[in-house]
Order: structure tokens, then C-alpha cells, then sequence
């Protein structure tokens, strides 16, 4: 391929990406402003039109901040890209540091870095004004500083040796099928990170304690059994030190798995309505939908990691992105972070097929959850959580279809009802 025409292709998917997301943007505010003032004939009942209409304000906000994360994405990657920032970048880090393997690693560092801080201003917006307003935020200045500074220096003990690991062994045993061993140890480390994150890191940033509620406990112990469902502890995190939204989620595999739940969830919901809403992700495991999941993540890694290993030595890679690596300087560091930040680019239209496939997933889920709880339960816990969450009823079809992983709330509860019939 020309240098020309891969730039070519690559502006031309970028302008798609970013016209598409602002254009599904736009049309998710109109949809939501238009149909604010009447509440969805299926809430009618259960949902205040005070209420509708604050999920409307808050879906309208947040859309209209992500308009403005579009713009700056694009921005920021063109001026790694085609402006030379990425050129630049590793010019002075190569000059700055003699070893080759740590200034490959303090390049992709710095390029991650970058991105991050001028994201943070989006995340600060988001958090102390965004959420404020509406109530969610519980979030101090100082417990945001210290989850700042806790996941950064977790994000350099575990990124920095194992960087530091990939660059030392590409530098010794490169060969043509270098990628096929780097993606083995990347899924093996990945299957780690799944029993390490929530019994190691996570408790460093909330605290986790045993379920005290008899009633509660009887029922998700009771559903358990009748599903075959094997448990290792029921618990409450304090998710409500930092926001006042609910949720509820698994972890664990094989006889080692636990529920955890939002201390929030547990506020809003009854014991019946807790009860189904765990039967449906019970459903996700009985449909092995993790599984599938995670099966699918390590397929697209090894097509990704195959697709970096034809490129990392084409010269028209880097010369159409606008990036120049010096010709006596390593390439893996400036390969990776370039493929790291492009790939965005060329799966963004992968999203509304991703999107299909967790929807259905969630109708599957459902039909198992109706199946061994009361559907008028299922109905009550979402409809709380839509109205709790500030959650709109009349997204646009167009932006829910392309982005949502969840039905929706309409539709969802329809096809409950019809379910239970």
C-alpha cells in the first residue's frame, strides 16, 4: 500500500467516526428534548413526569459533554498522528534516554499520560458539575485526588515491568511470529487480572463487607441452589461514597464466584426485586455469555496482535500516519502506542454489531430470570432503577441501536411482560 493512500483511508475513517458520533449525539438530544413532556404510556403509572423530564435534562447533558470529548479525541489524535506529535515525542525521549528498552517504555508512558491529563478536565467537569447537579456526585476533592493518584501508581507498578518484559523480549527473540507469543502471555495475564482486580486492587478503593440481611440472603442462597449457582460470600460495597447511582455485579469463576452489591442497590430495592435482578446475571452465567465474552476478547487480540505484526515493518504504516520513527531507533514502543491509538478508528464501525449481540444477550438473560422469579419484580426493579439513575425512556432508536448495550427501558419491559404472559 502507498504512503498516500493509507492516509488517505485513515483521515477518511476518522472523519466517519467523528461525523457519525456527533451526528448520533445530535440526534439523541432532539429525540430526548421532543419527548420530554410526556411520560412513555408504560410508566405512566410508576414514573412522575417531574421525573421523566430530569432524565431527559441529565441524558441531554451528558451527550452534550460527550459532543465536546468527540472534538477533543480527534483533535488530539490527528496531533499525534498527521501534525507530528507522536514524531516529536519519540525524537526527544530517544535523545533524552541512552537505553533503548526504557525509552520505549517511557514513551508509550508519556503517550498515555498525555492523553489522560487532557481528559481530566472532562472527568473533573463530569464528576463535581455534571453529577452534582443532579444529585449522583458524592464524590470529595481529595477521595478524587487519591483514586487519581492510587490508579496512577498501580497503572506504573503493573504497566512499567510488564512493558519493560515485552520490550526485552522483543529485543532478544524477535522473530516473524513475535506476536502469537506476546498474544499468549496477554491472554494469560488478562485471565489473571480477572481473580487479582477484585480480591487485591479493588479493595483499595472501596471497602467490601459480608451481606447482613437474613431475608436477602435466604433468597439469592435459595436461587443459587434451584440454578445450580456455586457461591463464595454475598457482599456490600460502599459505593456510595463516591456516587449515588446502584449496581450490583459477580466475579470469581467455578466454586469461587461472589455477588457484590452497591450499598445504593440495596437502598432502592426490595428483597424480591434484588432476587431478580440477580436471577437475571445468574442468567448471563447459565447462558455462558461471560464465557462467550471472553472468548471473543482473546479472538479480536490475537486478529489485532496478527494485524501488528504485519505492520510493525511497513514503512508506509508509519509514513501515512505522519510519524517518522529515527531509522536507528527501536520500533516496537512507537508500533504499539500508534496501533493502540489508531485502532479506535478502524473498529469504530464494529459498535453497533458489538451492541446487537449484548442486547440479545440481555433478552436471554431476561427470559431466564422471568423463568425462575416473579417478572412483576424484575419490572419494579428496573423502573426504580430507570427513575433512580435518571435513565431516559424515549432514547433516540437510531443512537440506542448503534451504542446501547441494554434494550431500551420500553422495549425491555415489554418483552418482561410478554415473557410472564
Amino acid at each position: 500500500m502507498s504512503i498516500t493512500s493509507f492516509t488517505i483511508i485513515f483521515i477518511i475513517l476518522l472523519l466517519i467516526q467523528t461525523i457519525t458520533q456527533l451526528w448520533l449525539s445530535f440526534r439523541q438530544v432532539r429525540y430526548v428534548s421532543l419527548n420530554q413532556d410526556k411520560v412513555p404510556a408504560e410508566f405512566q403509572e410508576t414514573i412522575s413526569l417531574q421525573s421523566h423530564q430530569r432524565a431527559a435534562k441529565y441524558t441531554i447533558a451528558r451527550q452534550r459533554l460527550r459532543m465536546w470529548e468527540i472534538l477533543l479525541e480527534a483533535v488530539v489524535l490527528i496531533g499525534f498522528t498527521l501534525f507530528g506529535g507522536l514524531t516529536w515525542l519519540n525524537s526527544f525521549l530517544a535523545e533524552m534516554i541512552s537505553s533503548p528498552i526504557w525509552y520505549q517504555v517511557a514513551l508509550v508512558i508519556a503517550v498515555f499520560a498525555i492523553s489522560s491529563l487532557l481528559s481530566l478536565p472532562f472527568s473533573l467537569y463530569n464528576t463535581f458539575v455534571l453529577e452534582e447537579s443532579f444529585g449522583f456526585n458524592r464524590m470529595t476533592v481529595k477521595l478524587f485526588i487519591a483514586d487519581f493518584i492510587k490508579s496512577t501508581l498501580l497503572g506504573l507498578i503493573i504497566g512499567i515491568p510488564l512493558l519493560y518484559g515485552l520490550f526485552v523480549f522483543l529485543d532478544n527473540f524477535y522473530t516473524p511470529y513475535w506476536w502469537i507469543w506476546v498474544w499468549a502471555a496477554f491472554s494469560v495475564l488478562s485471565l489473571l487480572l480477572m481473580f487479582i482486580v477484585p480480591k487485591f486492587i479493588m479493595p483499595l478503593f472501596n471497602k467490601f463487607t459480608p451481606l447482613d440481611n437474613p431475608d436477602i440472603q435466604q433468597r439469592i442462597n435459595h436461587l443459587a441452589q434451584r440454578t445450580d449457582f456455586g457461591l463464595d460470600g454475598l457482599y456490600v460495597m460502599d459505593g456510595s461514597k463516591r456516587s449515588a447511582h446502584g449496581n450490583a455485579y459477580f466475579t470469581g469463576f467455578g466454586k469461587h464466584r461472589r455477588i457484590v452489591f452497591f450499598d445504593t442497590l440495596l437502598n432502592k430495592l426490595t428483597p424480591p426485586e434484588i432476587e431478580a435482578v440477580l436471577a437475571h446475571e445468574l442468567g448471563h452465567f447459565k447462558h455462558k455469555h461471560i464465557i462467550k465474552r471472553i472468548i471473543l476478547s482473546f479472538t479480536m487480540s490475537f486478529i489485532f496482535f496478527a494485524v501488528l505484526g504485519y505492520l510493525i515493518d511497513k514503512t508506509w504504516f508509519y509514513a501515512g500516519l505522519g510519524v517518522f520513527p529515527g531509522i536507528s531507533q527501536p520500533i516496537f514502543g512507537i508500533a504499539l502506542v500508534l496501533f493502540s491509538l489508531i485502532l479506535p478508528v478502524f473498529t469504530f464501525l464494529y459498535t453497533p454489531i458489538s451492541s446487537f449481540f449484548s442486547r440479545k444477550d440481555e433478552f436471554e438473560a431476561d427470559r431466564f430470570a422471568v423463568k425462575q422469579t416473579n417478572a412483576d419484580n424484575l419490572v419494579s426493579a428496573l423502573v426504580k432503577l430507570y427513575n433512580d439513575n435518571a435513565s431516559t425512556l424515549t432514547p433516540d432508536p437510531l443512537h440506542s441501536m448503534f451504542y446501547d448495550s441494554h434494550p431500551p427501558a420500553s422495549i425491555r419491559i415489554q418483552h418482561l411482560k410478554a415473557a410472564n404472559t
